[in-house]
C-alpha cells in the first residue's frame, strides 16, 4: 500500500512540463500541449457541445496555463488535474456568456413596437429641434456664433475659448449670454 501512495506523490512528466513552463520554456509548453491537449479538448466540448467552441476554448486554456503555469502547486493537484479543472471552468465559463448572449438577444427582439416607434418618433424631433438650432445660431453675430459653436460643439470651456481666441474672459461670457439670448428669441419665434 505505501508503495501505491509514494507513487501517486511522484511528480508527473507533465508536472515537470508544467514548471519548467513557468520559466517560459516554449518546448515545455509544446509537449504539454501534445500531451494534454486532447484531454483538454474533450472535457471542453462535453461542456460546450460545439466542436468550434471547444477549439476555441481549448486554445484559451492553454494561454491560461502559459500565463499561470508559475501557480501551480504539484501538492494540491497533478498537472493533469489542474489543466482539466481549468478546462472545466472555462467551458462553463463560456456556456454562460453564451446564454447571456442570447437572453439578451430574446430580450430585444421582444421590444415593443410601439418603443420602436416612439424612438424613430423622437429621431425625427430631435433632427427637427437640430434644424431649428443651427437656423437660430445663423441670426447670431460672426462674434457670437463661434463662441457658441466653440462651447457647443467643440466641447470647450468659457476659458478654453478665450485662450483659443486670445480674449478676455468676461467678452466670451458676454458672447455667450448674448448669443443664446438671442437663440432663445429666436426659437420662440420659430415655434
Amino acid at each position: 500500500m505505501e508503495e501505491v501512495s509514494d507513487a501517486r506523490k511522484a511528480p508527473s512528466h507533465a508536472d515537470s512540463l508544467v514548471r519548467r513552463i513557468a520559466t517560459g520554456d516554449h518546448r515545455a509548453f509544446d509537449a504539454l500541449y501534445d500531451q494534454l491537449g486532447s484531454l483538454v479538448y474533450g472535457i471542453v466540448l462535453r461542456v460546450v457541445c460545439d466542436p468550434t467552441q471547444a477549439e476555441e476554448v481549448t486554445q484559451e486554456v492553454f494561454i491560461e496555463i502559459w500565463q499561470h503555469a508559475g501557480r501551480f502547486d504539484g501538492d494540491k493537484a497533478s498537472a493533469r488535474g489542474w489543466a482539466s479543472i481549468i478546462a472545466h471552468r472555462r467551458g462553463v465559463d463560456r456556456v454562460r456568456s453564451e446564454q447571456a448572449a442570447r437572453d439578451l438577444n430574446e430580450r430585444n427582439a421582444r421590444q415593443p413596437v410601439l418603443e420602436q416607434r416612439t424612438s424613430a418618433a423622437d429621431a425625427v424631433s430631435q433632427r427637427y429641434e437640430r434644424g431649428q438650432a443651427a437656423a437660430a445660431l445663423v441670426a447670431l453675430s460672426e462674434t457670437q456664433r463661434e463662441v457658441i459653436e466653440l462651447a457647443y460643439y467643440q466641447g470647450l470651456t468659457q476659458s478654453e475659448i478665450a485662450d483659443r481666441l486670445r480674449i478676455p474672459l468676461g467678452t466670451v461670457k458676454t458672447r455667450a449670454r448674448d448669443g443664446l439670448s438671442r437663440m432663445r428669441r429666436e426659437l420662440g419665434r420659430k415655434r
